[in-house]
């Protein structure tokens, strides 16, 4: 387990203890001389939890069973070691790779760009190295290796993600890198899509309008049933975590929408192959 789902199941169930002693946040807050945004970002593990801050709450919260006091403070402690991404430096994203290394299936939308786990590695370097702002040589040969460690999850048949992707049809037709690099990553891509774990589906121009879709999400769920689903939104200069069982039903109702008006895996296929031949070669 990653220390990042390790954070959120011990701030799932610091706020179990909180909400069964019939306090508030902010009457936490209030005894702790803390600020409530931290108790907050405890709560939904969005930063590190020390055993003293496990110790502290439980003391407020009346928790006396040892074993339970034990438990929370091991977590706590296996929480702030290190994911296997740290030793890269400064990745954004980072917690969003701790989620996804736990993750059993993620169902995502990409309008833009083929996403990170079906990149190709030249595809992928293109990508990275024209972000915004600029990275360094370093930076970017990190992100790669990063990018690259990350796809071991669809690799893996001891630990296979189950991954559906929905493409809009410009993730296709903008050129990365130049059409020789296209029809590699579209190559691959078509590939992929035929493991049994993983499905591709191109949303053509088409299908029209997208009503309710502002950009990018990924749908991530977890095999342990403690871990409730998460919404991904990738930002340009932070990323939303949505986890409300309100805002989870809003993406899964976008996501089946979008999965009806997509073509299927097999036409999707076929369509990726007559793109293909745009980017020069015979057509497969």
């Amino acid at each position: 387990m990653s220390p990042t789902v390790r954070k959120r199941r011990l701030g799932a169930e610091l706020r179990r203890l909180r909400i069964d002693s019939g306090m508030t946040g902010g009457q936490v807050a209030q005894r702790l001389l803390i600020s409530q945004p931290k108790i907050s970002r405890l709560e939904n593990g969005h930063c590190a939890i020390s055993p003293r801050d496990v110790r502290d709450l439980c003391a407020l919260y009346g928790v006396t069973d040892q074993q339970v006091l034990g438990s929370l403070m091991r977590m706590a402690e296996e929480s702030a070691q290190q994911g296997w991404w740290n030793a890269y430096g400064d990745i954004p994203y980072s917690v969003y790779i701790g989620l996804e290394t736990d993750a059993r299936s993620i169902h995502c939308f990409a309008p833009m760009v083929i996403p990170g786990l079906l990149q190709t590695p030249a595809y992928a370097r293109t990508v990275i190295e024209e972000t915004i702002p600029p990275v360094t040589t370093e930076q970017a040969s990190n992100r790669l290796k990063v990018r690259l460690r990350r796809q071991h999850r669809i690799y893996d048949p001891a630990d296979q993600l189950r991954l559906s992707v929905i493409l809009d049809e410009s993730t296709l037709r903008r050129v990365v890198g130049g059409p020789g690099l296209m029809r590699e990553q579209l190559e691959h891509l078509n590939a992929l899509s035929t493991e049994p774990h993983i499905t591709v589906q191109v949303l053509p121009y088409a299908a029209g309008a997208l009503p309710g879709v502002a950009g990018q999400f990924s749908i991530l769920s977890f095999a342990d049933t403690l871990e409730a689903e998460v919404v991904y939104l990738e930002g340009s200069t932070s990323d939303l975590y949505l986890e409300k069982r309100s805002d989870l039903e809003h993406y899964e109702l976008i996501h089946a929408h979008l999965q009806a008006r997509a073509l299927s895996p097999d036409h999707t296929r076929r369509f990726v192959s007559t793109i293909m031949g745009t980017y020069g070669g015979a057509t497969p």
